[in-house]
């Protein structure tokens, strides 16, 4: 006997692991599960490291990755797809080209390519990939203020620069642009832009003095692609999961001798979810 009722709400994060919980694909998986969602996993890289910091990356092969998410999506259809870390061009090109072959749901890009601090992890080709490849085909892309400079190839010094960028980004053939602000320069409020092309729509916050932030964007754009999955539209879907990564922040619980992971199992707020 089939079961009646409605199936549960899926999302396919396509991702690295990071093995102390808290960012990558295991970021993702327990946003989803906050939200209600069932969350699938395709595995790009094996990172090593903890709070301290990575120590090393071991990249999945392309096809290998391939792999993972035709098995997964022949049997279970996501509602929604993120990808994170995809760790070469090789694999962002044919993570795309994957997509296209899927039924069509919505696709969150987190261009994994630089850290929150500015630091640049990423090869002039994996850029030219995404910008090619990948973002053309998304649904919303949610880069931080280094990787927002990388796809656009302008320089954002001031909120004031953040929608001229966003603008650049649209260029490239996505629907929708998210510059995460929060850690850039010293400002005093986190400030994220949510460009879709004719509306800018700021979303802020106060910002949280703590270290532990671990996770922060992963969380950020794991929120989004869980509330797009149950069918809620963007505008929403970003200030939520604004509001749940603030409070995530700020409950954080204090763990590691780094940089610690963030409060994935806070309660969202059921009116707005």
């Amino acid at each position: 006997m089939q079961n009646s009722h409605l199936p549960q709400p899926t999302a396919l994060t396509i991702a690295g692991s990071d093995p102390s919980g808290g960012a990558g694909l295991q970021a993702d998986l327990k946003t989803f599960s906050t939200f209600g969602v069932y969350g699938m996993t395709a595995i790009t890289a094996l990172t090593i490291g903890n709070t301290t910091g990575v120590h090393d990356t071991v990249t999945m092969p392309a096809a290998t990755v391939y792999r993972q998410i035709k098995a997964v999506s022949d049997d279970i259809s996501p509602h929604c797809i993120k990808t994170g870390l995809l760790g070469s061009a090789e694999t962002i090109i044919s993570t795309a080209d994957e997509l296209q072959k899927l039924p069509p749901c919505p696709l969150v890009v987190d261009p994994v390519m630089a850290t929150k601090r500015g630091d640049v992890l990423t090869s002039d080709e994996e850029v030219s990939a995404y910008r090619s490849h990948l973002v053309p085909i998304s649904d919303v892309v949610t880069p931080n203020i280094k990787e927002a400079e990388l796809l656009s190839g302008l320089t954002i010094d001031t909120p004031d620069g953040m929608p001229d960028a966003a603008k650049k980004i649209m260029d490239l053939g996505c629907n929708a642009v998210i510059i995460k602000g929060g850690f850039f320069a010293d400002w005093e409020q986190s400030n994220d832009l949510l460009y879709d092309g004719t509306d800018e729509i700021w979303l802020h916050s106060q910002r949280i003095q703590t270290q532990n932030t671990h996770g922060t964007g992963d969380a950020f754009s794991a929120a989004i692609t869980a509330l797009l999955a149950k069918g809620e539209d963007l505008s929403k879907a970003a200030s939520v999961a604004k509001d749940y990564t603030s409070q995530a922040i700020r409950n954080n619980p204090g763990l590691g001798e780094g940089e610690g992971p963030i409060a994935f199992n806070v309660s969202p707020d059921q009116k707005t979810v």
